[in-house]
């Protein structure tokens, strides 16, 4: 199955797929949306992380029209950092990533109008072999020591830094294990920013990118209440 981009991933884990509600954090789901982008940019040698900002390295279009505005927009603006960046880029991000699955059949659009006037919309899913796939290598990286490749390791990092272990529907009382599985896999990759990369199949600068953009998102997020046991 070809790869879908990592913002609708964390999309899809975050939506219930039955009533199409957004479930946990919706600012954490945004931050990290936005930080998905321009990981799934530097997955692609688009950008790297330079003395304290987020630079262009190859303005050359990935193919899909969120992250390639995303790209145009990082290299005609002045630096900004990644703190800056996902702060900038997470408002109607969501929208944007909704209708690209909508368009495409993975989600249904359902407006339910409510006193006339008032449109709430749901997204249940229709589609459901992305989330299918993207819950398997979850599921395999949750329970395998080994390193996964640097695509899911960097799905497990942004789904650590947004505090969305919910998502993974596992028993209330594994959230805290899972939590600290996903540092575990954040931190083999090189994705927090404290591991030794050379026997790692993650690029060093790809590394760079995602542990910052995964600062941004907990220094946004503030001090996290301790996880339940």
């Amino acid at each position: 199955m070809t790869s879908i981009p990592l913002a609708e991933e964390l999309l899809l884990l975050a939506y219930d797929d039955r009533t199409g509600k957004a479930t946990g954090s919706r600012i954490g789901l945004d931050l990290g949306m936005a930080a998905a982008v321009l990981v799934d940019l530097a997955l692609a040698g688009r950008v790297a992380y330079f003395d304290g900002f987020l630079k262009v390295t190859d303005p050359t279009p990935i193919g899909d029209p969120i992250a390639d505005a995303v790209l145009a927009k990082v290299a005609e603006d002045e630096p900004h950092t990644p703190a800056q960046w996902v702060q900038r880029l997470r408002h109607r991000l969501r929208i944007h990533v909704l209708e690209d699955l909508v368009s495409r059949g993975v989600v249904q659009d359902v407006d339910e109008t409510q006193m006339g006037v008032i449109h709430v919309h749901r997204y249940p899913t229709t589609d459901h072999a992305y989330e299918t796939e993207i819950r398997k290598r979850l599921a395999d990286a949750l329970i395998r020591d080994s390193i996964c490749t640097e695509r899911t390791a960097a799905l497990a990092t942004l789904l650590c830094a947004c505090r969305m272990e919910p998502a993974l529907r596992l028993p209330p009382e594994e959230n805290a294990r899972a939590h600290e599985r996903l540092e575990q896999i954040a931190a083999g990759a090189g994705f927090s920013g404290s591991a030794n990369l050379e026997d790692s199949i993650v690029r060093p600068a790809v590394a760079l990118v995602v542990a910052t953009l995964g600062k941004a998102i907990q220094a946004a997020l503030g001090t996290p209440k301790p996880a339940q046991a």
